[in-house]
């Protein structure tokens, strides 16, 4: 694997963890925020909502521009002003003021979303084999570093505004870095048996598998959005003591992190449908018997069960996705983001509802029912040729094709690979790599 190549993994990795970094931050210090300017519940709800619209705006607009433009050239200014947003909502002296940078922060994180799943789609294809798991633990390891960051500064006596400035100045530097190295998408040959039995389905029925795509995502992003706002609470009406009750989320989100860091090597291994069905039950069911034991532990190891459960099913959707018609990428990965966006924010709301008439604990039973359509529906993830295995084809290894489809930048930017080798390139990096320079 060439250089260039692994250093573009590198850059989109970096993409990930400013994204997850900077909503981590800001969501750590909510309450802090709330004190500071003396918002009223409502009126947080109000800004909360801007930020979920501004979400769901970035996202489908994200859509248009990389099929257009391509998801390295979309990538670049969400990636340098998502501090600058960060930095303004720290800084808002009112509450209005505190509305338009999230509804700012909202529209570049969601833009960002898209182009950055688009472009590990397209390296996932370069590498030809499954990394698409790796780059959402990233989300998961910046999202943790960024509140983690944000209570240290609590702790030594920084401000908010202080310490949005520390994340802000940390993103815009690791965004600079990475757009230095990032090159116009790389694809494999368009003419392979691979990209012909991954296009095909797109022209048959796009629509509703991409429809179908999107419910899972929103189902899935329900239960991570239930989990990260009513976790604790159900452990304190458990009667877990405050320290016992925080563990409830600690636990889904290390369980979920961990399964992306070796997500990779299982869908190496395990064939797509199978491994959804076996996310699906091993999230669905787990946490269906920890509610069912109704103890603090029991509940404590079903979040967990939940989180291991979840953690490949995202990258699995969005990896479909991305392969269904690659001309028309950012379109389909804006779609099924967009609505599992969608399932994220109302998810908690979905729970706070059902929980006014059975209780939390018989409300928190819908997401093991969700899970039961990842089990349903598994088939609609795909592998292209079987196994994700690198593909030795003699007629494909010696062909240099540009890459297209998500590449719209001018030519002598464009990678010319054979088919996910790299023996005949290794003449045209240096001259690359000063380009990108």
């Amino acid at each position: 694997m060439s250089g260039v190549l692994r250093r573009y993994r590198l850059a989109i990795s970096l993409m990930f963890g400013i994204a997850g970094m900077t909503i981590g931050t800001w969501t750590a210090r909510i309450p802090a925020i709330q004190h500071n300017i003396k918002m009223a519940d409502a009126k947080l709800s109000t800004c909360l909502l801007l930020l979920a619209v501004g979400g769901l705006v970035g996202m489908r607009a994200a859509g248009w521009l990389i099929d257009r433009h391509g998801s390295t050239t979309v990538m670049v200014w969400p990636s340098l002003a998502l501090g600058g947003a960060l930095l303004l909502a720290g800084h808002a002296p009112t509450w209005t003021i505190l509305a338009a940078a999230l509804l700012t922060f909202g529209i570049l994180h969601g833009t960002l979303n898209v182009a950055m799943n688009a472009a590990a789609v397209s390296c996932q294809t370069a590498y030809g084999r499954p990394i698409m798991t790796s780059f959402h633990a990233l989300f998961s390891i910046g999202g943790v570093a960024g509140a983690l960051l944000s209570a240290a500064c609590a702790h030594i006596g920084l401000s908010v505004a202080d310490a949005f400035a520390a994340v802000a100045v940390m993103s815009t530097a690791a965004a600079g870095w990475a757009i230095h190295r990032l090159i116009p998408a790389p694809v494999s040959n368009p003419d392979s048996q691979e990209s012909t039995a991954t296009a095909e389905p797109a022209h048959r029925q796009p629509r509703t598998r991409i429809l179908l795509l999107g419910l899972l995502a929103f189902s899935a992003l329900i239960s991570e959005g239930a989990a990260a706002d009513w976790a604790s609470t159900y452990l304190t009406r458990l009667g877990a003591t405050p320290a016992t009750a925080a563990t409830a989320y600690a636990a889904f989100a290390a369980s979920m992190t961990i399964g992306r860091l070796i997500g990779d090597r299982l869908t190496a291994t395990i064939a797509p449908a199978a491994l959804l069905r076996g996310c699906g039950l091993i999230g669905g069911g787990g946490l269906a018997l920890g509610l069912i034991g109704g103890t603090p532990v029991a509940a404590i190891a079903g979040f967990a069960c939940l989180g291991a459960g979840l953690s490949c099913v995202v990258p699995l959707l969005y990896s479909t996705a991305g392969g269904l018609d690659p001309a028309r990428r950012g379109a389909a990965l804006s779609r099924v983001a967009a609505l599992g966006y969608l399932g994220y924010v109302t998810g908690p709301a979905i729970i706070g509802g059902a929980a006014m008439h059975v209780g939390l604990g018989n409300a928190l039973l819908i997401l093991p029912a969700l899970a039961t359509l990842l089990i349903i529906a598994a088939p609609v993830v795909h592998r292209s040729r079987g196994r994700h295995h690198r593909t030795r084809n003699p007629r494909s290894q010696n062909t240099l094709v540009p890459a297209g489809g998500d590449d719209k930048t001018h030519p002598t930017r464009q990678i010319l690979t054979p088919k996910f080798t790299t023996n005949h390139i290794d003449h045209q990096v240096p001259e690359l790599e000063g380009a990108l320079r």
